[in-house]
């Protein structure tokens, strides 16, 4: 979509403005607590973490504006930045859940740490992954101008609410029609729904068998979801594109080749991701990393011209990022040792393997929008099992921090794009994401035994593919056999040597990068279901043909109108939690 800091209605800061201020803070802090408690059920019940970015802007606004009617948006980002930080430490609920299904599997695992021990470890590790992170918001967010469109659609969002005349009308009526149909498609999709439609919920996926070429059990078709609809409108159809290659490989021809060849016996698609996460996962890492390489140049002018702008005052300085990530590490230490039995070794490695995933996974979020946090885990608890074998808390512990730092590494960088579109202080969003991590994982370490002891875990609870993934992953080392099936080592190679290749290519000059897909892209199309994929491509088709037909409008309100097909699936799946909760919807 091009540079999306031009988005229509940025105004710069005026001098003096007040963002960091008590009622910010104060109203951060709450919306992080009712992000960090409901999030859980979210991503347990659902199977995914829905954008939570703008659906903390919308909190930040109503509770603001309940009390005050001179707010700015640059307070409003605060609120936001708090709510998205608690609300991504709640996301690791799935390795809480994963412990929990180990516990009902028939390799005789017992142990699940409790809300206190949950509390410290998802804390410290969350601390952790934003500190490592800040360096890298230039690199990342101003230098490559990566998209993050969560936070571009917070951006909107944030400027729409805070928007005044009739300037602000179309994009705010755009962002409203967006926010409702996309809430209300959800909604009927989900058992509340369907009781109002006679017990006939809406199909959440259409095209199942893509016309006869894959079996209805691989993962593939339209993912009825307006999410993905303006997921794909923003993220741009180059990605897009790259994307649909890696589904098309994924879940239409992997299941056919698998199963001819005796890998697996039937096309289902867990079955099918055990197997082409290999060359995907190999694809995503080797890709970035070549990328990251063939840039050390800019990397070091980008930590030099940080060290040197740390003194002042927008920047988060250096000096504390250092001070805070060695105490964070040793609090790791300590709290692994104490609660899992890891020997500090085994958490020093957790904690250095995380800083190449962390900026793999950065890359891939920024281009895709799409955090690879589970795939890169498995990769982990792999690495982790040739270091433990047998040792399934080690394994679990060691990768779930690796998976915690990387999910904070992404959540600060949405915010600092958020941030650089409306021009915030990026000190001020590191402070906000700080304070709102501990409340993050207080809210998910005391939410997630309550709502295991309501609806259960596993079977006909609450459960999330992310997590039974781990679990089954982990209980497959576990067993002695190897993490790679028949072919997968050589797939894998084959696919981190074509995502170099294709790292070179697109580091040369002239237009080469416009005429190659993205390897971030393909890998992340091969993990992802093929139907939110498949979807998205959807809506960048859209898009494109929205441009030409309607240039005025698309400048207009596109952006505002993508971000509330985002932010009404969300909200929805947000206030359905903490209706159960307040007692005005029975669960199910």
């Amino acid at each position: 979509m091009g540079d999306t800091e031009h988005i229509r209605g940025v105004i710069p800061k005026p001098a003096g403005t007040r963002e960091f201020t008590v009622r910010a803070v104060v109203a951060g802090m709450m919306v992080a607590a009712i992000m960090g408690a409901s999030y859980p059920y979210i991503v347990l019940k659902l199977g995914f973490g829905p954008n939570v970015s703008v659906v903390a802007a919308f909190f930040g606004y109503l509770s603001l504006g309940v009390l005050f009617r001179n707010f700015n948006r640059w307070e409003n980002n605060i609120v936001q930045t708090a709510g998205t930080s608690a609300a991504q430490t709640a996301f690791m609920c799935v390795i809480l859940a994963a412990f929990d299904l180990l516990k009902q599997s028939p390799i005789g695992y017992s142990f699940a740490p409790t809300p206190f021990q949950s509390f410290l470890w998802l804390a410290f590790s969350s601390t952790l992954g934003l500190l490592l992170a800040v360096p890298l918001r230039q690199h990342y967010v101003v230098d490559e101008k990566l998209t993050y469109a969560d936070g571009v659609a917070a951006a909107e969002t944030i400027i729409v609410l805070d928007s005044r005349g009739k300037e602000a009308r179309d994009p705010a009526l755009a962002l409203a029609l967006g926010t409702v149909l996309s809430g209300l498609l959800i909604f009927f999709q989900l058992p509340w729904g369907a009781d109002l439609l006679g017990g006939h919920a809406i199909p959440d996926t259409v095209f199942a068998t893509m016309g006869g070429l894959t079996a209805a059990t691989a993962g593939a078709g339209l993912s009825v979801s307006l999410l993905s609809i303006g997921s794909g409108m923003i993220v741009g159809n180059r990605i897009n594109v790259s994307m649909m290659i890696g589904a098309v490989l994924s879940w239409i021809i992997a299941p056919k080749f698998l199963v001819a060849e005796g890998i697996i016996r039937a096309p289902l698609r867990p079955d099918i991701l055990r197997w082409v996460m290999w060359p995907g996962t190999a694809m995503i890492i080797c890709a970035g990393l070549t990328s990251l390489a063939l840039k050390w140049r800019t990397l070091m002018r980008t930590f030099t011209s940080l060290r040197r702008d740390s003194v002042k005052s927008d920047e988060f300085p250096l000096k504390w990022v250092g001070i805070g990530v060695v105490l964070s590490t040793l609090a790791l230490l300590y709290i692994q040792h104490a609660v899992f039995g890891l020997p500090p070794w085994m958490t020093a490695i957790a904690a250095l393997l995380s800083l190449p995933l962390m900026l793999v996974g950065l890359r891939v979020l920024g281009e895709t929008n799409w955090g690879p946090i589970s795939q890169l885990t498995n990769l982990m608890q792999a690495i982790f099992a040739a270091l433990a074998p047998g040792n399934v808390t080690a394994n679990m512990a060691a990768s779930g921090t690796t998976g915690t730092i990387a999910v904070q590494s992404e959540a600060i960088m949405q915010d600092y794009k958020a941030g650089h579109i409306i021009g915030s202080t990026p000190r001020y969003l590191t402070y906000s994401q700080l304070l709102a991590a501990p409340i993050g994982a207080a809210a998910v370490a005391y939410m997630y035994p309550l709502l295991r002891e309501t609806y259960g875990i596993g079977g006909n609870g609450l459960t999330s593919p992310i997590s039974q993934r781990v679990a089954g992953f982990a209980e497959f080392l576990t067993k002695g056999g190897s993490a790679l099936g028949k072919y997968a080592l050589e797939a894998a190679l084959l696919f981190a040597c074509v995502g170099i290749m294709i790292a070179i290519f697109e580091g040369r000059a002239g237009r080469v990068k416009d005429y190659l897909p993205s390897p971030t892209g393909v890998g992340i199309g091969m993990l992802v279901p093929g139907a939110v994929v498949f979807t998205m491509v959807v809506g960048g088709v859209l898009l494109s043909a929205w441009r030409r037909a309607h240039p005025s409008s698309f400048e207009k309100i596109s952006i505002a109108l993508a971000s509330g097909l985002i932010s009404g699936e969300a909200i929805v799946a947000v206030v359905i939690p903490l209706l159960i909760a307040v007692g005005l919807l029975s669960p199910r």
